[in-house]
């Protein structure tokens, strides 16, 4: 008898933009005080499919409207790469080609995993896209903290059905 695959210990969600500079670190402070004032645990974070040099932080403009809103700012830009699909249990594109991309990477499990961030919203019908802030001003990255917001119940209750279910992507 073979010994059993280890698991990981919590629900997983990736977040995944272009540069991983603006709306996926957003998303992630988003979700995580969401999940705290939940009472739930799960590991929160983010990449994106063009970056230009890993381990930076988010965009100034980014941190300084998460810190006005009482949000943590910490952060390091990440390369999506396709392993990622399979050690995640939930795969949150931020618009529609993000969605395409990621699917292309996906095998069948994988692609299962994949929603975009606007679905979650039920006022949405079938979804969204968060439009890129990088050459806006601060009030387009105040229109994608409001989008986000209004994604994150839906997340949440993603995040709780998928604890509740017992299932978890193996570790990296």
């Amino acid at each position: 008898m073979s010994a059993p695959v280890p698991q990981s210990p919590e629900y997983r969600v990736l977040f995944v933009c272009t540069g991983n500079t603006c709306r996926s670190p957003m998303a992630v402070q988003v979700l995580r005080r969401a999940l705290a004032e939940a009472g739930l645990a799960a590991e929160v974070t983010s990449a994106g499919l063009r970056v230009d040099a890993e381990h930076a932080p988010a965009d100034p403009r980014a941190q300084d409207v998460l810190r006005e809103h009482g949000y943590a700012t910490e952060h390091q830009t990440a390369r999506f790469v396709p392993g990622m699909l399979a050690s995640h249990d939930l795969v949150i594109a931020l618009d529609s080609m993000h969605q395409w991309v990621l699917r292309q990477a996906a095998d069948q499990r994988g692609a299962a995993k994949i929603r975009l961030l606007g679905s979650f919203d039920p006022a949405a019908g079938a979804g969204w896209d968060v439009p890129d802030p990088v050459t806006g001003d601060r009030e387009d990255y105040e229109r994608v903290l409001t989008l986000l917001r209004a994604a994150m119940p839906g997340v949440v209750d993603a995040v709780r059905a998928g604890l509740a279910d017992g299932e978890r992507a193996g570790p990296d």
